[in-house]
């Protein structure tokens, strides 16, 4: 199992920090870890990523277990489930049309979905009441990533961004991932891989990059 602080893009750089044994932190801007900060800070009890049924990274993504963990975890804490899909503009009937292999999943452990939500980072609490919730967000790159890292079997997949949300700003946001990171990476006994989530994104790498800075900064070597 490697130390240290890794810096990559892509599912495929996601999927390698899970073989390293790494906490895997996805960092998509706009808009999958901004969306699921906001989640968060709306009292969203976790946040999963998940591919939608279009997806095809160059490793293993599986939506469906991914929903399968996100519903065992939603029927323990008696809780229901919302989805995060898009497109961001669109009605419900089409964000559904790209998330089936997350409904099976979440069919198969009889779980609720209590509403299928577009992707907008920040103001998309303010379309459903997210506290105690448990949050998949099945989108095309953050989404991906996550799946990709969850599939290839992480101790634990995690999110950040530098964006603010309705609750934070400034370096608060950013902070709040890190400190996320470090202690779970501490509690694992693991080092930390930092994914862009995508590698054609410049706002994804600048900010994977602030956060590798800021968990170095922190003292996590």
């Amino acid at each position: 199992m490697a130390a240290g602080v890794f810096l990559t893009v892509n599912a495929s750089g996601a999927a390698e920090g899970a073989r390293l044994g790494h906490v895997v932190v996805i960092v998509d801007v706009i808009d999958m870890s901004t969306t699921a900060e906001a989640a968060m800070d709306a009292g969203a009890l976790a946040v999963f990523g998940a591919s939608p049924d279009h997806a095809k990274p160059p490793v293993k993504i599986n939506p469906q277990q991914v929903a399968e963990a996100a519903g065992e975890l939603a029927r323990h804490k008696n809780a229901g489930v919302v989805i995060i899909a898009e497109p961001r503009v669109g009605s419900d009937l089409e964000r559904q049309e790209t998330i089936r292999g997350v409904l099976t999943g979440l069919k198969k452990i009889g779980v609720e979905t209590k509403a299928i939500l577009p992707n907008l980072g920040a103001e998309t609490p303010k379309l459903f009441n997210l506290k105690n919730c448990v949050v998949i967000a099945a989108t095309g790159t953050g989404g991906v990533a996550f799946d990709a890292a969850f599939t290839a079997g992480a101790p634990a997949v995690l999110t950040a961004t530098v964006a603010r949300t309705l609750k934070k700003k400034g370096a608060e946001p950013a902070k709040s991932g890190v400190e996320r990171a470090i202690q779970k990476a501490r509690e694992l006994k693991t080092g930390i891989t930092v994914v862009g989530a995508s590698g054609n994104s410049l706002e994804d790498i600048l900010a994977a990059e602030y956060i590798v800075k800021c968990i170095l900064q922190r003292g996590f070597m």
